[in-house]
């Protein structure tokens, strides 16, 4: 695929691609956006070197391709609550993304797509791991893919949050946590390819099976989910962005440079509820 605007290369032959030529921290024109759109979608996730972006700047680029989300547990910066915080240092006690996972999948809607920017970062470590859920489908087995065609599971946040405020020393008491049964295998709404769609942070079960085999087939699609030859890796550097498609896309960030720094912020633009 060409493209008038900027110059894309892909990194691997399922998943993932650097963009060159563009300065993301300036207002796009339609053209610049309808690329972006075209390579994500195509590549499902982008990756872009020394692009600095203030939380104005962020906030702009994430709204060219629709509303922003907020997240449903943890607060923005003052004015900002549409940008998520991402931050570890020597005092953390956890990081974000520890487990493969899709953002926010126990929402009714979960986001389209998350772009996140890094100005600190260690050296080395602290790579973001992606994997093509597209390709995880695709190499299931024919008798897989028949038993799971229609199938459901339910995502929640309940847990997921709880255990993080917990560590964290934030109450969660009176609130309450997202939580959606979605299907298990999902039809992109503009591709139309089928990507498997169960995640290790928030499926709980699937929907009207026997735990015991339900845990069972959830832990396996979870693993196979994760295969190295569905996956990216992502070595970031000082002012950094990765956009990944949500709807296709897992990952999961290393936590590898304990005590080092690593720095940055995340938007997140709304989707649709999957089908």
């Amino acid at each position: 695929m060409s493209y008038d605007t900027i110059s894309v290369t892909p990194v691997t032959p399922r998943i993932g691609a650097n963009v060159e030529g563009i300065t993301l921290g300036e207002a796009l024109s339609n053209r610049q956006v309808e690329d972006l759109q075209r390579a994500l979608v195509e590549h499902q996730v982008l990756f872009f070197r020394d692009q600095p972006l203030d939380e104005v700047s962020h906030k702009r680029l994430g709204r060219y391709f629709g509303d922003l989300h907020i997240h449903p547990n943890q607060d923005g910066p003052p004015g900002h609550p549409e940008i998520l915080p991402i931050h570890a240092d020597a005092n953390s006690k956890r990081v974000n993304g520890e487990l493969w996972h899709s953002d926010v999948s126990c929402d009714e809607e979960p986001p389209l797509g998350s772009i996140l920017y890094l100005h600190t970062v260690p050296e080395p470590g602290g790579d973001t791991l992606f994997a093509s859920q597209y390709a995880a489908y695709d190499a299931l087995s024919p008798r897989m893919k028949a038993y799971l065609e229609g199938l459901t599971a339910t995502h929640s946040g309940d847990a997921v949050y709880r255990r993080i405020n917990a560590i964290e020393g934030r109450s969660s008491a009176g609130k309450v946590f997202p939580r959606a049964s979605h299907p298990v295998v999902r039809t992109h709404p503009v591709t139309k390819r089928k990507a498997l769609y169960v995640n290790r942070y928030f499926t709980t079960h699937l929907d009207g099976v026997p735990a015991d085999e339900g845990r069972a087939i959830l832990d396996w699609l979870c693993a196979h989910a994760a295969r190295e030859d569905f996956q990216v890796r992502f070595r970031w550097q000082p002012h950094s962005v990765a956009f990944w498609d949500n709807r296709a896309v897992q990952h999961v960030a290393i936590w590898d440079y304990w005590p080092q720094t690593r720095s940055g912020r995340r938007v997140t633009i709304k989707g649709d509820r999957p089908v």
